[in-house]
């Protein structure tokens, strides 16, 4: 059985006091982890007072990125070694907007996985395809070589950790969002990419969120949905009562 979980990407919002504020609003109400896990993704300059305000709660914190090295000169950086020594448990990689803006690519995000493994952080890894890509019917194409090549040469144990995020790029803040049954026919596509790529037992073991213009209006349908595991919220994960919202349609 495979624990449903909830990310809020608040992307670069808020102030510190705003993000205290937040998860002095939302902890003590969300179900316990057992039942629906709850994540916290905030930008690098509040994770370690929302760590320290999480700790004895059932909400987890969640970097937005990381670099593959856990030391050097990488002006601009975060180390995942700082990120495991702030208590920080799961951290984002390869979102569309670093992809896109950032030029993050398979194979960047292939090291990023391994370093977050290697540093004992939970890696949320998205993928997903462009308006372009969809309307070209490469949806199946895409999603699959950005599992396989941001998941390379991980062993199966450490697949089954993994987090995979389904993000299609043209519904990312656009108000535009597949259907439930759309997304979770590329969800089960993610699936059996894992399955071919490692074996059936660590495809089954793996989360699978979807992402983009998620809202408490629909977060019930998509997880009602066989390979939906979750969902990474952008916007409607900014105000408490919306985010304890979202998180309550997944523990159902």
């Amino acid at each position: 059985m495979r624990t449903p979980i909830i990310a809020g990407n608040w992307k670069m919002n808020k102030t510190k006091e705003e993000a205290v504020s937040f998860l002095q609003e939302v902890k003590g109400k969300v179900p316990s982890g057992e039942k629906v896990e709850a994540v916290v993704c905030s930008p690098d300059l509040f994770l370690d007072a929302l760590v320290q305000e999480a700790e004895g709660t059932e909400v987890k914190i969640s970097a937005q990125n990381m670099h593959f090295e856990e030391k050097g000169a990488f002006t601009g950086e975060t180390s995942p070694k700082a990120l495991k020594d702030l208590g920080v448990e799961y951290v984002i990689i390869g979102h569309s907007e670093r992809r896109d803006m950032f030029g993050e690519t398979d194979a960047s995000v292939n090291q990023k996985v391994h370093a977050a493994i290697d540093h004992g952080l939970t890696p949320i890894v998205c993928v997903g395809e462009t308006l372009e890509e969809r309307e070209s019917n490469k949806t199946s194409d895409v999603v699959t070589r950005q599992v396989k090549e941001g998941l390379k040469d991980l062993t199966k144990e450490q697949a089954a950790l993994v987090v995979v995020a389904y993000e299609p790029v043209w519904a990312i803040g656009t108000g535009k969002t597949p259907t439930a049954e759309e997304a979770n026919e590329t969800c089960g596509v993610i699936r059996e990419a894992l399955a071919t790529a490692f074996s059936r037992e660590t495809a089954e073991a793996v989360r699978i969120q979807y992402g983009g213009s998620v809202k408490p209006a629909n977060i019930k349908e998509m997880m009602s949905q066989s390979d939906i595991d979750g969902a990474l919220v952008g916007g409607a994960s900014l105000e408490a009562e919306s985010f304890l919202q979202l998180v309550e349609g997944g523990n159902e």
